[in-house]
C-alpha cells in the first residue's frame, strides 16, 4: 500500500475539521436519498400540501449543491493523487 501526502490551504482545513463539515456530511446523505424522495412526494401532491414551493427548491438546493462543497475538497486530493 503507498502513502500519499496531500497539502490543501488552510481555509479548506479549517473547514474540514470545523464542526460545520458534520453538518455537510449529513445534509449528503440526505442530498442522496431523502431529498430525491420529498421532490417525487411534492410533485405528486402528497406530502406537504401546500408547502411545495418552500418544499421543492429547498430538496433542488440540497440535491445539487451539497455535491459541490464536496467537489471543491475533494479536487486537490485528486490532483495530488494523479500527480504521482
Amino acid at each position: 500500500m503507498e502513502r500519499v501526502t496531500v497539502e490543501i490551504d488552510s481555509t479548506s482545513a479549517k473547514i474540514a475539521r470545523s464542526p460545520l463539515y458534520f453538518v455537510i456530511v449529513a445534509l449528503q446523505g440526505v442530498s442522496v436519498t431523502f431529498a430525491p424522495l420529498f421532490l417525487y412526494w411534492s410533485g405528486k401532491g402528497g406530502y406537504f400540501p401546500g408547502y411545495e414551493r418552500i418544499v421543492v427548491p429547498l430538496c433542488f438546493a440540497v440535491i445539487f449543491l451539497v455535491p459541490v462543497f464536496h467537489f471543491r475538497l475533494a479536487g486537490p486530493v485528486i490532483k495530488e493523487l494523479r500527480q504521482k
